[in-house]
């Protein structure tokens, strides 16, 4: 009898694994982030907010954000995004957006600078390692990570936009807000 697969959500040594996504209701429009985090020692973090005039790219790039505030800096950070524009910027284009002063290619303003130039500062001095998975394809981390930038998209809705973090939410049984802003 074979083993099963291992899940994605299961811990791993000195490491953080955080699945984040994006959601907009309309593009532009009001949109939310999620950030799952599964830590080294098993525990998991669910963190959501959004704002009320956004795009879908700005609210992936904060999902990642969030997951680079919130992860300890002394281990390895795993980052699983379904947004190619997250991944290839961070991965490829950064550098060269940097050389040209923050251009692009063609020379205009790089969208959403002030987001990638956060991302850059944060992943500085660190460990990270950044991976694309096909978006609404069943996998597990992307899923909940999904879930959590459609409640954030709701929470905006509802007026509640500020940074949530769900599992201290349900541990509390409260609905205390816990803020932490970029």
């Amino acid at each position: 009898m074979s083993m099963p697969d291992a899940s994605v959500l299961d811990a791993k040594a000195n490491t953080t694994i955080a699945f984040t996504d994006g959601a907009c209701k309309g593009n532009p429009g009001a949109g939310g982030w999620g950030a799952y985090l599964v830590f080294a020692d098993g525990q998991t973090e669910a963190w959501c907010g959004g704002d009320s005039a956004t795009t879908n790219n700005r609210m992936e790039l904060m999902g990642a954000i969030y997951a680079l505030i919130n992860s300890p800096t002394d281990s390895t950070l795993e980052i699983w995004t379904d947004s190619s524009y997250v991944k290839n910027g961070i991965t490829q284009w950064i550098d060269g957006w940097k050389k040209k002063g923050w251009k692009t290619a063609n020379k205009k303003p790089v969208a959403n600078q002030d987001l990638w130039q956060q991302l850059d500062e944060l992943r500085q001095a660190r460990d990270v390692s950044w991976h694309w998975v096909k978006g609404h394809a069943g996998h597990e981390g992307n899923e909940k990570a999904d879930a959590l930038a459609n409640l954030g998209v709701e929470r905006v809705l509802a007026g509640n936009p500020d940074p949530y973090n769900t599992i201290a939410a349900t541990n509390t049984q409260s609905t205390k807000e816990v803020k932490k802003k970029p």
